[in-house]
């Protein structure tokens, strides 16, 4: 198992205290579009995927918004 993937289990299993540098490891791997802003959001998305998550670069993250990229990978995988 690949080290994005087993990021992405611990963010389902516990999505408090993560960064944009693991969205972003994740997205890379997934191959996710990241799109970043001179503000202070990163958007992740995907062309198989009609859901777009805005997460703001603030740290830590907040667990709504790893759940909703976990459900942004979840539907362009069958994991």
């Amino acid at each position: 198992m690949s080290k994005a993937r087993k990021t992405l289990q611990k963010m389902k299993c516990n999505p408090k205290d993560w960064r944009i540098k693991n969205l972003e490891t994740i997205a890379g791997y997934y191959g996710l579009n990241i799109r970043k802003s001179s503000g202070s959001h990163v958007v992740f998305g995907h062309s198989d995927s009609d859901i777009v998550v805005t997460v703001p670069a603030h740290k830590p993250i907040k667990p709504i918004y790893i759940k909703q990229f976990v459900v942004l990978v979840e539907s362009i995988t069958k994991e």
